[in-house]
């Protein structure tokens, strides 16, 4: 008498599992990679309480503790310049009508003697500036 086994086993594997795991860890890089901001240089913001805001900014100045400054265009990334370029550079964005604020990010701990040579191009140019700060914190 010939019995038969009822069960077969398979060689087969599940992939449910492995694609629960690649699915939390795409998950998890999106979430990551949007909460980072590689391309924000590290300033330490002056405080304000002013609660203004402009949606027009074309172009950001920023100004590190070490007095480097960079300069971007809309959400591109950073890009080092030296000071005496920052002038040409303003004028070229302002000829191509292109240029109605310009956002100046500077460290609190530089000198005023930074902030004030931007202002003096803005305001030789009719560039209109707003200056960025952090929230006041009480």
């Amino acid at each position: 008498m010939a019995l038969k086994k009822r069960n077969k086993v398979e060689a087969g594997f599940s992939m449910s599992s492995m694609t629960d795991i690649i699915f939390l860890l795409l998950l998890f890089f999106v979430i990551a990679s949007t909460l980072s901001s590689p391309n924000d240089i590290k300033l330490n913001l002056p405080e304000s309480r002013a609660k203004t805001s402009t949606k027009q900014v074309v172009a950001k100045v920023a100004i590190d503790a070490q007095g480097n400054y960079s300069i971007a265009e809309g959400n591109q990334k950073p890009v080092p310049i030296n000071p005496e370029q920052l002038e040409p550079y303003l004028l070229n964005l302002a000829s191509q009508d292109s240029l109605r604020y310009l956002a100046l990010y500077a460290d609190q701990n530089i000198p005023y003697r930074e902030i004030v040579r931007v202002l003096d191009i803005a305001n030789e140019h009719d560039i209109k500036i707003v200056i960025a700060t952090k929230p006041f914190e009480h």
